[in-house]
Order: structure tokens, then C-alpha cells, then sequence
């Protein structure tokens, strides 16, 4: 009964996903390899803004420069239920006002959540997602590859399991599309707590009072503690919400071995119990592993009144989680973004100017930000996918988008362009559809 009901809750994803990856695809208009993200949350409903967090965040998108590979009932994580409050013998530690994690507990939370994603299956079930497992029962269930043609932009044939395991080419293509597309799927988890300007106001308070005591003490006025007052009133009239962002990377493990399991004794495209049974009964061949953390954590207050509650925590979390994307991007070389050149930019007389991007500061851009203009390559041999490298572009001075969430509404500087403007600094032609990655990139042939 628990294997009929886990494949019904995938059919269900398949079909869900089928048409947002379809709507992405028309706002995009240009093709391209992304990689593949889910996101989840750890949950503290012991917080006074521990439900105004998990409506945050539930609100929030996958970011659109990566393929949604959300899981349906794997997206938040109750500390309550799940670790208890504060820490446990396993090892979870939350970082809370006046306490900051320190390595050995960061370490100490990654491996724990490992361990928890691992133990429910997290990776098993992105895999069945990627192969599009449909049915009820044991006895009807298939999988497909029509998400991996889709993402992969592979002909129906190239990635046809049947076939492919007869040629040589074709186990290269499906090796390929493991490498670009399987091996390329992420889990980030964030442990979002918080302080609140009350609880800064409140050390404020203290600590002023403290030194306006010991000013009158000296001066034997009162000057320290009319002072100690103003300032009191000062912190009060600020309700900024500060967010701690504890971000832990995992990804899914595909490699040949893993590969050559699960297409010789798993896959099937047309019903087989004993292959399905036996994917769903195996607990030790599909795993996620840690690969990275990254924390962010911003004291600047937002005053009273520019936002209500809820949406003040929607647009911190937000801009919080971000930034650690971003900074993980630049961490760890496999969780790169990939963006599509959008358009070549030119004046009147026809001459090139710049070339536009669907990227911004949301995904960390600033002045100067150095990009690899690379071409996707088929080798026609093989069938395996290459990057070879064109040009090199960085993003132009004051022509950067904000595409930060509610920046439009701030009316911050580049929320009104449509998108962010590069100029060439060497390299050859740059055509529209070639993509751009930031920084080095290791599989970016000269």
C-alpha cells in the first residue's frame, strides 16, 4: 500500500511540472541547460516569527535560473518534531540571538540533515521525478525519459534507455545526460532563524544606560541619563527584522556505477514488478550528498511602516536566501549558473554596444562582474556535450538590473531596466543563445 501511494504522489508531480516547466519556458524563449534545485526549509514554530518564515518562504519560487526539482512533501523540515528545540545528542544546533554557530556545529547540522534527506529517500525520489515514474501499483508502474529530453533538449531517440543500451553512442548519451542533467540536481536546505531590532534595542538600551550612568557619575548631572532616554526612544522606533540564513548544499550522486544500476535492474518503460519493486525497495544506491554551506546575515534595519509584517519577512528572506545562492555559486564550481546571452545591443549606425542578460543583482552582479562567454557543442561522435570558450564580458557600470525581490516596489537604482548590460573584453563573436557563466569554469574548453 505505501509503494501504490509513493508512485501516485510522483504522478501527480510529473503532471504539475510538466506545465510550470512549459510556462518557463515561454517567458524564457531561449533553451538552455540549468540545473536542478530544491529547495526546503527548516521549520521553528517555537518562534514568534517562525510561521511568518515558513509563509515566506512557501511563497517563494525555485530561482529561475535553475529547473525546479521540488518534491511534493520534502520541502520543510519541523525542528520540533524532527531535532527539538534548541540541539540534539545527533547534533542539530540552532543558531539563536547572542549565539553564533561555530564550525564544528555547522559541520554538525550538514551531516545530520544528510543523514535525514538520505534516510527518507530524498534522492531516490528526485531520481524517480528525473525519470518521470507514473502508475499505481507495482504491477503498472513505467518511467520515461520525457523530462530529461525536455531539460536536455535531447532528440526522443538519443535518450531512448532501450535503445541506447546497444550502442556504444547511445550509453554516451545517456552518460552525458547524467553528467549535464542528473548529476547536476541540488537540494538546499535553509535554517532561517532571527533577531529582531527589539532585541538590539534592548542591549542598545543597556548599554547606553550603562555609559550615561557612569557619564553622570563623573559629572554628577544628568545629562547620561536624559541621553540613555533619547537613545531608548531612538532603537524603538525601528522594527527591523534581521534574518540568520544558515544554507547546507547537497547534491544527488550519479556516476557510472549508479548509472548501470539503475538502467540494468531498474528502469523499465513498460510494467515490470519485480524492476519496480526492487528500485523501490533499494535503500543503499541512491544518495545525496554535502557539498557546501554558506551563511548570511545583515544587521540593517528596515524603519517602521515601509513594510506590514508578513511581507517584511517575505522581502528579507528572500534577499537573504539569495545571497547565499549566490555565494555558494561562487563556492562550489558545479552549482554555477548558467545565463543565455538575451541580446546583442547596438546604437544607430548599427554598432555593438553591449550584450543584455536576464541576470542581476539578484544573483549577485555588480560593477566589473567577470563572465566566460561559452557555445554548447554536441560532439557528433560521441554525443557527449562540450563548452567551448568564446569571449570574455563584464557587466557595464550602472547598467545593471535589480531584479532583487520588491526592488521594483523600493524603486532601487536599475529595478526599471529589463536587464542587465555586458561589454566584450575579449574573445570573438558573441551571438544570442551563447551562454554566460561567471567566472572560471572547468569544463570550458580554450
Amino acid at each position: 500500500m505505501k509503494s501504490e501511494s509513493w508512485i501516485g504522489l510522483f504522478v501527480l508531480s510529473a503532471f504539475i511540472f510538466h506545465f510550470s516547466v512549459l510556462g518557463v519556458q515561454a517567458q524564457e524563449q531561449l533553451s538552455y541547460r540549468r540545473n536542478s534545485l530544491a529547495t526546503m526549509l527548516v521549520y521553528h514554530p517555537e518562534d514568534e516569527f517562525g510561521d511568518e518564515i515558513y509563509k515566506a518562504f512557501d511563497s517563494l519560487p525555485i530561482p529561475d535560473k535553475y529547473d525546479d526539482h521540488t518534491i511534493d512533501g520534502m520541502r520543510v523540515i519541523d525542528n520540533k518534531k524532527v531535532w527539538g528545540v534548541q540541539k540534539r545528542d545527533t547534533g542539530y544546533y540552532k543558531a539563536v540571538f547572542g549565539h553564533q554557530l561555530n564550525q564544528k556545529e555547522i559541520r554538525a547540522n550538514a551531516q545530520y540533515t544528510e543523514d535525514l534527506l538520505n534516510s527518507r529517500g530524498m534522492a531516490k525520489k528526485m531520481v524517480a521525478k528525473w525519470f518521470g515514474l507514473s502508475g499505481h501499483t507495482v504491477n503498472d508502474a513505467t518511467f520515461n525519459t520525457e523530462l530529461i529530453q525536455t531539460r536536455g533538449q535531447y532528440n526522443a531517440t538519443d535518450v531512448d534507455v532501450a535503445l541506447a543500451m546497444q550502442t556504444t553512442r547511445g550509453l554516451a548519451t545517456l552518460s552525458d545526460a547524467g553528467e549535464e542533467l542528473l548529476g547536476q540536481t541540488f537540494v538546499l536546505v535553509n535554517d532561517v532563524t532571527y533577531t529582531t531590532a527589539e532585541e538590539d534595542a534592548a542591549v542598545a538600551k543597556l548599554t547606553i544606560g550603562i555609559v550615561g550612568g557612569v557619564f553622570d557619575a563623573f559629572t554628577g548631572g544628568s545629562a547620561g541619563r536624559d541621553l540613555a532616554q533619547t537613545s531608548a526612544k531612538i532603537a524603538d522606533s525601528f522594527t527591523g527584522f534581521n534574518v540568520k540564513t544558515h544554507s547546507y548544499l547537497y547534491q544527488l550522486v550519479w556516476n557510472d556505477s549508479i548509472a548501470a544500476i539503475f538502467y540494468t535492474q531498474h528502469y523499465t518503460g513498460k510494467p515490470d514488478s519485480a524492476k519496480m519493486q526492487a528500485f523501490l525497495d533499494d535503500k543503499t544506491t541512491y544518495r545525496l550528498q554535502y557539498v557546501a554551506h554558506e551563511y548570511e546575515f545583515d544587521k540593517k534595519a528596515v524603519l517602521k511602516g515601509k513594510y506590514e509584517r508578513t511581507e517584511l519577512v517575505r522581502t528579507i528572506c528572500a534577499r537573504s536566501m539569495d545571497k547565499n545562492i549566490v555565494a555558494l555559486a561562487k563556492q562550489y564550481e558545479d552549482f554555477k549558473v548558467k545565463t543565455p546571452v538575451f541580446r546583442v545591443l547596438t546604437d544607430e549606425k548599427g554598432k555593438i554596444t553591449g550584450y543584455a542578460a536576464k541576470i542581476g543583482k539578484k544573483e549577485g552582479i555588480s560593477d566589473g562582474s567577470k563572465f566566460q562567454v561559452v557555445r554548447r557543442e554536441i560532439d557528433p561522435e560521441t554525443g557527449k556535450t562540450t563548452y567551448k570558450y568564446v569571449a570574455s564580458v563584464k557587466a557595464k557600470k550602472d547598467c545593471i538590473w535589480d531584479n532583487r525581490y520588491n526592488a521594483v516596489l523600493e524603486q532601487d537604482p536599475g529595478s526599471s531596466l529589463p536587464y542587465t548590460t555586458f561589454v566584450k573584453t575579449g574573445g570573438g563573436e558573441i551571438l544570442p543563445g551563447m551562454l554566460l557563466i561567471e567566472g572560471k569554469y572547468r569544463k570550458v574548453k580554450e
